[in-house]
């Protein structure tokens, strides 16, 4: 018996140690996607028609909506695990949702792109009328014959040809428009939608902000212009939220209406809770008996598409089953805390906020380290704290090598910083960074931190989340920003 709840531990562990693509929508198996796909009743207003951005910081879950909604056609499967929330018609006559960006060989590849964006800088809405030529192009198929045959040099070309497609457009620029007025105007007798969704838009100049930010005002110009007109061919922007802040807020009276209905990714500790649950007792029906002998008060929904489904009432409803997985108690008593609410406090950042995708990797990581420790654990306790505290800082590395893209100056922070004890006198820090301010901050000598001076530069690091400050003037960074920047903190779970 002892033999065979090993082999199950192990296992498990397996099984939740690759439960979610290192936490990222966009590795996810398409087949499985669906079934650990978790919907919130609160982000579905993204749907609304009359919503355009949907704006969240990275790992808050705008590519799984992305996916779930505009690439696999679960919107159904939201409605009846939703039925609560209002949503745009779900049947398939009635509602048509398409990929705008990434379109892969159907758009430009970045060099491409920048290369010609760097040749027209004479013109600042080259970037807006690219966005227009390739969604004339991204619905040719809904396009009326006559009108195909007048853009037939805008279609021709292939999708990395970006000059040679702006200037077909160029050629074509009020036959384009009229053919997606005429288009807009047969949805509407019809009472139909066309969505048109667009994803990943970092990728779309790399380390190249000029490219990035041409391209990102570009597209969100664009739609500000025309969402007045078109009633029934909708956009549906998902957007980081720096990109947002950096590159997306200035404009006319069209940007600040739909900036002003945007929808904001926000997860409460429930939402979070019941995130991890489906994932995890859909990942393998050896977790899913798991979960199920844990007798808690949570029940299950089946859907065909969207699986088993946690009916999450309160936040600590997940607790039995944490104990179950992980034990009680951070430690040998209450000291350390209750491990169902340490697991959320310790991937928060300076903010309070916490995201799917550092939870998703905290326990993936735990799991795998667990599944190499000499160290057992007696039955039917999965992951012991030991092993939760060292993945704390791998996700910490994981988070900050990740954000470089959002921050590139915080492989030169780290360097500043290495080795360092918080929390830090605030004047100790300033002095820390003046020493070497003028030094360089990444890889690049254009890498600059986004204030000019320490003192402004901790204001700003407090503000997005990566410090935060405590009584007294000190200064402490959240463990999801600690070990990536090579800090240390004085007391804590024991790690060995």
């Amino acid at each position: 018996m002892a033999a065979t709840k090993e082999l199950d531990r192990s296992l498990l562990l397996q099984d939740l140690s690759m439960m979610g693509s290192y936490g990222r929508a966009e590795g996810e198996d398409l087949e499985k996607f669906p079934r650990t796909f978790h919907p919130v009743a609160e982000h579905m207003r993204a749907f609304d028609p009359n919503v355009i951005l949907v704006i969240g910081p990275r790992g808050s879950g705008k590519s799984e909506l992305f996916r779930a909604v505009v690439e696999l056609g679960l919107l159904s499967a939201i409605h009846r695990c939703l039925p609560e929330v209002k949503l745009p018609s779900t049947a398939p006559e009635k509602t048509k949702w398409i990929a705008g960006y990434p379109i892969g060989s159907s758009f430009p590849d970045r060099l491409s792109l920048e290369e010609f964006l760097q040749e027209q800088t004479t013109n600042s809405d080259v970037p807006l009328e690219i966005w227009f030529a390739y969604l004339i192009r991204t619905l040719w198929d809904y396009l009326t014959p006559d009108d195909q045959e007048a853009l037939s040099s805008l279609q021709s070309p292939y999708g990395g040809e970006v000059e040679e497609i702006y200037k077909a457009f160029h050629s074509h620029i009020n036959e384009a428009l009229l053919s997606l007025d005429r288009l807009d105007s047969r949805l509407l007798k019809d009472d139909q939608y066309i969505f048109v969704g667009y994803d990943e838009l970092d990728t779309l100049g790399a380390k190249n902000w000029e490219i990035l930010s041409a391209a990102v005002r570009g597209l969100v110009a664009f739609w500000a212009t025309y969402t007045r007109r078109w009633k029934r061919i909708r956009a549906k922007i998902f957007l980081r939220t720096d990109l947002f802040q950096r590159y997306a807020t200035e404009g006319g009276p069209d940007l600040a209406k739909i900036a002003a209905n945007r929808v904001e990714l926000v997860w409460t500790d429930k939402n979070l809770n019941a995130m991890l649950l489906k994932r995890i007792v859909n990942s393998s029906e050896g977790l899913h008996e798991y979960v199920n002998a844990a007798r808690s008060k949570i029940e299950f929904k089946k859907d065909d598409d969207l699986g088993y489904i946690p009916m999450v009432a309160r936040s600590d409803d997940i607790k039995p089953f944490i104990r179950r997985m992980a034990g009680e108690f951070m430690g040998a008593n209450i000291n350390k805390g209750h491990t169902h609410r340490w697991l959320l406090n310790h991937i928060r950042d300076g903010r309070g906020q916490a995201l799917p995708r550092p939870l998703v990797r905290l326990i993936e990581v735990a799991a795998d380290l667990q599944r190499n420790s000499p160290r057992t654990v007696n039955w039917p306790k999965l992951i012991d704290h030991i092993s939760i505290r060292r993945a704390v800082d791998k996700v910490s590395e994981e988070h900050v090598k990740h954000s470089l893209d959002e921050w590139p100056w915080l492989d030169g922070l780290r360097d500043r910083l290495k080795g360092h004890q918080v929390p830090l006198e605030h004047r100790e820090l300033e002095d820390l960074l003046e020493r070497s301010w003028k030094d360089p901050w990444g890889q690049s000598l254009d890498i600059n931190p986004p204030e000019d001076r320490p003192r402004e530069f901790i204001e700003y690091l407090v503000e997005v989340g990566i410090f935060r400050a405590r009584t007294g003037g000190r200064i402490d960074a959240p463990d999801l920003f600690l070990a990536g920047l090579g800090l240390k903190r004085k007391g804590g779970v024991r790690k060995r």
